[in-house]
């Protein structure tokens, strides 16, 4: 777990402002709030919760938007490809109302949940979905100016 969540905490920011908050939920309780708000745990006996200051946020040029999720989002890819590399399975969860969920876990009001990842041994058997090692070609997703 500390090798989880140190790369969580390594990971990069926008001007290094670390707005992240991970919240390791495992407690019965704190399960227990999850799965009233999603039914993706799937079992698993650890949740991080990626969390942000949304007070604390680099707004970019034009002010259309901020560093919350995108630096939110560099957190949470860390963790997950340091729990791969520490043989835990994971998985990524967005399917979850953010605003019930801070509710349920008593969150505080200046912090924005962005997903939920999911954190332990998938049980034997287990299959990703068909389509998850299908990927586009290069081509298709890349452009040469």
């Amino acid at each position: 777990m500390d090798k989880i969540l140190e790369a969580g905490r390594v990971a990069p920011t926008a001007k290094n402002l670390q707005e992240q908050h991970i919240y390791v939920v495992q407690s019965e309780n704190g399960l227990a709030a999850i799965d009233k708000v999603t039914p993706c745990r799937y079992g698993a006996p650890v949740v991080l919760v990626v969390a942000y200051n949304k007070n604390n946020v680099f707004t970019y040029p034009g002010e259309k938007r901020d560093s919350g999720i995108e630096d939110a989002s560099i957190v949470a890819t860390h963790m997950l490809l340091a729990a791969y590399n520490e043989g835990v399975d994971s998985c990524w969860i967005n399917f979850f109302n953010p605003d019930e969920l801070a509710q349920a876990l008593n969150l505080p009001e200046d912090e924005e949940v962005l997903m939920l990842l999911d954190l332990g041994i998938a049980v034997e058997g287990t299959k990703a979905l068909p389509n998850h090692n299908s990927r586009k070609e290069l081509t298709e997703t890349v452009t040469y100016m």
